[in-house]
């Protein structure tokens, strides 16, 4: 199938999916109001086969030590599946499958699957990394860059992680975990029971993140938007807290943006 635009429809929700740029959602409308930042790098895009950033683009595969792009220098971050078209599998009313086969420079064959399925109230995305041949560390995650303001409303954001990463002067974990700080926030937090945080624009609109991974990014430093991304672990995780794909046990991911009007 092509890889044009996508338009996803239920109840009073629309959600449209650009496999040709990165395979990311371009536009999350509920009730004709746009939730997601406009523009060519926003909307949500996926991260894959890593979240956030690597330490000078470095990760070492067993006594194997492998060099990703500089994309924030002097680090790699946010995969490499977003600055590609992904393929357009499957497409219903309310539901879209992408593929997109891994390439240079990520050393490992392998497939990431997106899943988006639309509901009235809510939108569930899943993500999988399968291989069919070598095993490799991997990460997979979600970057959304929600609208900080609906109409004359501003966002506010209420969650209760157990413990905040320890930032470096690099944006990097520094391996200490800290009590929780006040915001602002381009930092990463654990959630051992799932990941659950809350954006409300007071008198709009409460839109409610969840997913099973324990490990969210919240970056609200920008004017324009704030950011909740739910991933399988920390920033620099390949080298620190490596998931392993292999040919029987693929990495799987899912989140659900559920909504309600106010």
């Amino acid at each position: 199938m092509s890889n044009e635009p996508i338009t996803l429809t239920a109840g009073d929700a629309e959600a449209t999916v650009l496999p040709g740029n990165g395979g990311r959602i371009g536009g999350l409308r509920v009730g004709g109001t746009e939730l997601l930042r406009q523009g060519e790098r926003y909307g949500c895009f996926p991260m894959a086969p890593w979240c956030g950033r690597i330490r000078e683009g470095r990760f070492r595969d067993g006594a194997v030590e492998h060099q990703m792009p500089l994309t924030a220098p002097p680090n790699a971050i946010h995969g490499t599946t977003r600055d590609h078209a992904w393929t357009t599998a499957r497409v219903t009313a309310d539901e879209a499958v992408l593929t997109y086969d891994l390439v240079d420079p990520w050393p490992y064959s392998g497939r990431v699957t997106q899943v988006f399925a639309l509901a009235a109230d809510a939108l569930t995305l899943t993500m999988a990394i399968e291989t069919y041949d070598s095993s490799f560390p991997a990460q997979l995650g979600w970057h959304p860059w929600f609208n900080r303001t609906l109409d004359d409303s501003s966002a506010e954001l209420a969650f209760t992680p157990a413990w905040q990463e320890e930032r470096g002067a690099d944006h990097l974990p520094t391996g200490q975990r800290t009590d929780p700080k006040p915001g602002p926030w381009d930092d990463c937090f654990g959630m051992p029971d799932g990941v659950d945080v809350t954006v409300t624009w007071p008198g709009r609109l409460e839109l409610r993140v969840t997913s099973p991974e324990q490990w969210v990014v919240v970056y609200d430093e920008q004017e324009a938007a704030v950011c909740v991304e739910p991933q399988t672990g920390p920033p620099n995780g390949l080298n620190t807290l490596p998931r392993l794909v292999t040919p029987i046990d693929p990495l799987e991911a899912t989140t659900t943006w559920r909504w309600r009007h106010l």
